[in-house]
């Protein structure tokens, strides 16, 4: 779940670069008293994130607001679906609305997308997993958001777990290869804390089983093409337990996940769920009322 006041700060800086020092037009033509109604509205198919951020973001401008949710975040809504009705003063949903679009608009743009990668794979047991390539500031509500897609978190931040990749190799040991996999892992054993998973990171079938005979929990199949991964999971599954997890990553594209996951793979981690989510096309429509 999503806990708006843990981001009120992030709210009132957002609407703040959005303000300025108010809002020249509304202020002009809008009655300061004057009460307002409107509706956040779908105008596509998608997977709605983040609908709880736009009453506080309101409140900020109008401590009565009120916004009602209509669709719970998760939930898959289709054009024209009215996801949420506003109220309070009109001066205050008028100066909010652009930041609550622009905020609902991501995060729910993020959702639909982990939806599509986790849609095109159904049927099989793999994992989809966002990275961290994630948009400054905004980690953990686009984590959220993916989870609303039905996804999964790869790690939040670098103390969550180790992950060798080939720049730590070479600050490291100067090179790379299956030796220095083996003397990262090794390392690393002796310094981590007990139960932080430990990745490796694999750009051919010698780094695969160095990494996996060194004792790695999970394995990343960096750029492998199909063949290659097919013979990663054969050599894997033939081990004897505890096998590490396989995972399948580097550029992966909607077209291409499902042929991946039908390798055996146990995980698939996909940047762009997050970096190139296109944006849910959403607006707010302002309900009319009589004049004074």
């Amino acid at each position: 779940m999503l806990d708006p006041s843990a981001y009120l700060s992030f709210l009132a800086q957002a609407l703040e670069e959005d303000v300025g020092r108010g809002d020249r037009t509304t202020m002009a033509l809008v009655p300061a008293g004057a009460e307002g109604a409107a509706d956040l509205v779908s105008h596509e198919s998608g997977v709605l994130a983040g609908l709880s951020l736009v009453e506080p973001l309101v409140r900020i401008l109008d401590p009565g607001a009120r916004v009602e949710e209509l669709v719970a975040d998760g939930s898959a809504v289709g054009e024209g679906t009215v996801v949420a009705a506003i109220r309070g003063k009109a001066r205050a949903i008028l100066g909010a609305e652009r930041t609550a679009l622009n905020v609902v608009r991501h995060l729910s743009g993020v959702a639909t997308h982990a939806r599509r990668f986790v849609d095109a794979v159904r049927g099989f047991k793999v994992r989809v997993l966002d990275t961290r390539k994630t948009t400054p500031g905004w980690r953990d509500l686009e984590k959220y958001a993916v989870r609303c897609g039905g996804a999964e978190n790869h790690r939040a931040r670098l103390d969550d777990a180790a992950l060798v990749k080939e720049n730590h190799l070479i600050e490291a040991f100067g090179s790379t290869g299956p030796a220095a996999i083996r003397e990262a892992v090794a390392r690393l054993r002796t310094s981590l804390p007990r139960g932080m998973p430990l990745l490796v990171e694999a750009e051919d079938q010698a780094e695969v089983e160095a990494a996996a005979e060194a004792g790695a929990d999970v394995v990343l199949l960096d750029g492998f093409d199909v063949d290659g991964l097919r013979r990663a999971v054969a050599w894997v599954q033939a081990l004897a337990p505890p096998r590490p997890l396989l995972e399948a990553t580097g550029g992966i594209t909607l077209e291409a996940v499902r042929a991946v996951a039908e390798t055996g793979v146990d995980r698939i981690s996909v940047g762009a769920i997050t970096h190139s989510a296109p944006a849910l096309d959403l607006s707010i429509r302002h309900r009319a009322r009589p004049p004074a």
